[in-house]
This record gives structure tokens, C-alpha cells and sequence, in this order.
């Protein structure tokens, strides 16, 4: 074995005990968090957050706290892309949307619920 590939291996394993031991509410509280790419030469990795994540409220700020950590503690890291799959326009994610908010089609508008009374 090369000792390019045994410090790779070494890099994706302290990646991925970085987030085990910084981010176990990921796990408690359903999700999952797996790491899909690490370039190596410009220190940059791809994390994919799903399950309960997806979705979830905070995992904005989960993913802002696991970027400016990463950066920090594994000095070889220099770029975290962190994906829910939630973020409008490139991952196909769905967007919120509330009760009177106009769309691009204004033929359809969404009142909301009707109140009972």
C-alpha cells in the first residue's frame, strides 16, 4: 500500500470521526451524515446530510458549525460542501411555501386552511 493511500485512508477516517464525535445529535435525532467526496489535493470535502436532516430546521446552522469546525481542526481541509438536498436550484430540494404567497403562477393562490368558525 502506497503511503498516498494510507494518508487518504487516515483523512477520510479523521473526517468521519470528526463528525461522529463533534455532531452526535446527527445520529440521535435520525440522520446521518456520509462523506461523498474528498479531494485531497485542494483539501476540499463533499458531506451529504440526510435522513432526518433533510428537512430539519437547523441543519443550516449544523452545516455552518461542521464547515467552520472541519476547517479548524483537520488542517488538511480547507473546504466543507455540506448538501441536505434542500437547498433550492441544485439539488432538486422543495421550498417552503405559506398560505397567500404568490408564485410564478398567479393563477393558483393558497389560502391556507379555512378557520372552522
Amino acid at each position: 500500500m502506497s503511503t498516498e493511500s494510507q494518508s487518504g485512508d487516515d483523512l477520510e477516517d479523521r473526517v468521519t470521526s470528526f463528525l461522529r464525535r463533534n455532531f452526535p445529535q446527527i445520529q440521535m435525532h435520525g440522520g446521518s451524515a456520509s462523506i461523498t467526496n474528498i479531494d485531497r489535493e485542494s483539501g476540499e470535502v463533499d458531506i451529504q446530510l440526510s435522513g432526518a436532516c433533510s428537512g430539519c430546521g437547523i441543519s443550516p446552522m449544523t452545516i455552518q458549525a461542521i464547515k467552520a469546525r472541519m476547517t479548524k481542526e483537520i488542517p488538511e481541509i480547507e473546504t466543507v460542501n455540506a448538501d441536505t438536498g434542500m437547498e433550492g436550484g441544485h439539488s432538486g430540494g422543495m421550498s417552503p411555501s405559506f398560505p397567500g404567497e404568490t408564485s410564478d403562477d398567479e393563477s393558483e393562490t393558497d389560502e391556507g386552511p379555512q378557520a372552522p368558525f
